[in-house]
């Protein structure tokens, strides 16, 4: 499902954040590349150094002299902006984006711009949808490999949205019974060692015990491993 989304960078001025571009696209398993009217020689060795391991990413980008003909293996195209653009386009939040992501039967492009200048209103009239990545109004531009990366990222996500769960979900718990056990042998040790005084303020000092033990989610090792710790401390 990955391959139907491509990448278009437009007017890029850097060979090293199109390395950099490329990295990331492999690392969450994108491959489709498309450069218009790069500011130097394509690819040079700037780019192929900052690849690192996705120089086959960069061996089989293809270079575009218009924007018209990168974009016409898509019938969707997302531009990527710093800045609200006063163009008669819709502009998207990242919650109508993850929506535009699940559609099928979409080949969908996503345009970045220039470092410097970031994509010019013509470029942008060639888009379906504008998005803008929410930053601090302080300091909105981005990196254009940044905003490549976090793009990549939130597509990732999005697609692999039941696997991350269930990895999320995988580590096994300890039951509240055995979280009971711990705590009741750590109270049993600290009576004997008379931490409870004065006697008046036991009952708020369990309850912060039970407070601090009880949020935990350790699995059964971390448990025995605490409990193990718990009874050499409390050895003379």
């Amino acid at each position: 499902m990955k391959n139907k989304f491509g990448f278009i960078l437009v007017k890029p001025q850097l060979g090293e954040n199109i390395g950099a571009c490329a990295r990331s696209m492999k690392n969450f398993g994108f491959s489709n590349l498309n450069i218009v009217d790069p500011k130097f020689s394509f690819p040079n060795h700037k780019a192929k150094a900052t690849s690192v391991g996705a120089y086959d990413i960069i061996n089989k980008t293809k270079v575009f002299d218009k924007i018209e003909n990168a974009l016409n293996p898509f019938n969707l195209v997302i531009s990527l902006s710093a800045r609200r653009r006063d163009i008669n386009k819709k502009h998207i939040s990242l919650n109508d984006f993850y929506n535009i992501i699940n559609r099928k039967n979409l080949n969908i492009g996503l345009m970045f711009g220039p470092e410097a200048s970031g994509l010019s209103n013509k470029d942008l009239s060639f888009s379906n949808y504008i998005l803008q990545i929410p930053t601090s109004p302080k300091f909105k531009s981005l990196n254009l490999s940044h905003s490549l990366t976090l793009i990549c990222y939130e597509i990732f996500k999005t697609l692999n949205k039941k696997n991350i769960s269930k990895k999320s979900h995988s580590l096994r718990i300890s039951s509240k019974s055995k979280i009971s056990s711990l705590v009741s042998h750590l109270k049993n040790l600290l009576d004997k060692k008379d931490f409870f005084v004065p006697e008046e303020k036991k009952r708020s000092m369990i309850i912060n015990i039970n407070n601090l033990i009880y949020r935990l989610e350790p699995n059964d090792k971390e448990l025995r491993i605490l409990a193990s710790i718990i009874s050499t401390l409390s050895k003379k």
